[in-house]
């Protein structure tokens, strides 16, 4: 496989308490109703589209997102790489695989994120939201990192490891390898039905599984 890339948020880092404090803030500053369920049920990677659909008025979405801002900022400290990622990348580092991120959170933020978590160097591919107009699922930010990657990295010989039925028909849309990893917006059967030809409940779970099918001969 030539090339391995990753959603950040829910499938690198496990960032869902960062991100409901600061969500939970702007909608009781608008006076709407917000929880995990309403979360999952609207989210979608377009900040603005997500929001709309949460009920805060299309004209007030710049202050919703600068009220976001400051409120995720004083919450940074939540943000932490998931037990076993940074182990897991290295050993697929070491096994010859080029690695990096496709997320839809913004550079200045993810970026800093890399560096407090010590995995910035170990992705040195990175699309994130603010760099392209579109948004996941259109397949461009995930065309963008495999040409970042260099001549020959082929999305049929390359996967895309993301926690959201998105991020699948992401892949898909690519022609890259699909894996899915559960989380609050990563339901297995939802998984699969956007695509995902593998899930597993961790990335470090689906590292063990794909190094020792590579041990066997069986990759994909």
């Amino acid at each position: 496989m030539e090339a391995i890339l990753f959603d950040w948020d829910g499938t690198l880092v496990d960032s869902l308490g960062a991100f409901h404090a600061a969500n939970s803030s702007v909608m009781a500053a608008f006076g709407l109703p917000f929880d995990v369920v309403a979360y999952r049920r609207n989210y979608v990677p377009d900040w603005q589209e997500m929001y709309r659909r949460l009920g805060v008025p299309g004209d007030r979405l710049e202050e919703a997102n600068t009220l976001w801002e400051t409120a995720f900022a004083g919450n940074g400290e939540l943000v932490a790489a998931f037990p076993g990622v940074a182990a897991a990348l290295e050993r697929l580092r070491y096994d010859g695989a080029v690695l990096g991120i496709v997320t839809a959170g913004h550079r200045a933020i993810v970026e800093a994120q890399l560096e407090r978590t010590g995995l910035a160097g170990l992705l040195p591919i990175r699309v994130f939201g603010d760099d392209l107009a579109v948004h996941k699922p259109d397949p461009e930010p995930l065309r963008r990192a495999l040409r970042l990657a260099g001549h020959g990295h082929r999305p049929e010989r390359s996967a895309y490891v993301g926690d959201a039925p998105t991020d699948m028909r992401m892949a898909v849309a690519v022609g890259a390898r699909a894996i899915g990893i559960e989380s609050v917006l990563g339901d297995p059967d939802e998984l699969r039905a956007a695509g995902a030809v593998e899930v597993a409940p961790s990335v470090a779970e689906w590292v063990d599984r794909h190094l020792a099918a590579a041990s066997n001969g069986e990759g994909p």
